[in-house]
């Protein structure tokens, strides 16, 4: 359940910072609002970077056979 919990984390906090860059990209905020935006911004940001380095250290420990990183072609599913 974790897992799906941060997943969703990440997919929601994305999803906020796309609808984020639209409205500033729209031009039609107040310079203040403008800048609430941005500090909101920022913070999805650094949230989503958290999120993804998080993943590569996870996907990273998985790898580890012997105590050396395995390097393997990541396949994607065709399903997910």
């Amino acid at each position: 359940m974790a897992r799906k919990k941060v997943a969703l984390d990440f997919e929601q906090s994305l999803a906020e910072l796309q609808q984020l860059v639209e409205r500033l990209e729209s031009g039609e905020l107040s310079l203040e609002d403008s800048l609430t935006c941005f500090e909101q911004g920022i913070g999805l940001t650094r949230d989503c970077q958290a999120a993804l380095s998080q993943a590569e250290q996870k996907v990273q420990i998985l790898l580890e056979r012997d105590g050396k990183l395995q390097e393997a072609p990541f396949e994607v599913d065709p399903e997910a």
